[in-house]
């Protein structure tokens, strides 16, 4: 499979590939480089890596749905009545 690289030296991924390797809008391809060439993986979150906010939410504040969240994206914008 052959992927071309533009003038700016961008290069653009099969729906195929990119879906196989579950990959979003948004997320980050990882480049690690071995003796036979690149490997290209998927760049996830370390859940276990990331700190506890348990002190700082408010109690009866739903859970975050992070899958949610990436799907349909952020609005910064506070909400108004």
């Amino acid at each position: 499979m052959l992927v071309k690289v533009t003038s700016k030296r961008q290069v653009t991924f099969p729906a195929k590939v990119l879906d196989e390797l579950g990959v979003k809008p948004g997320d980050q391809i990882e480049l690690q480089e071995g003796p036979d060439g690149y490997l290209l993986k998927p760049r996830r979150i370390d859940y276990s890596k990331l700190g506890t906010l348990r002190d700082k939410i408010k109690p009866g504040t739903p859970p975050l749905d992070i899958r949610k969240l990436r799907d349909e994206g952020y609005d910064p914008t506070p909400y108004r009545d």
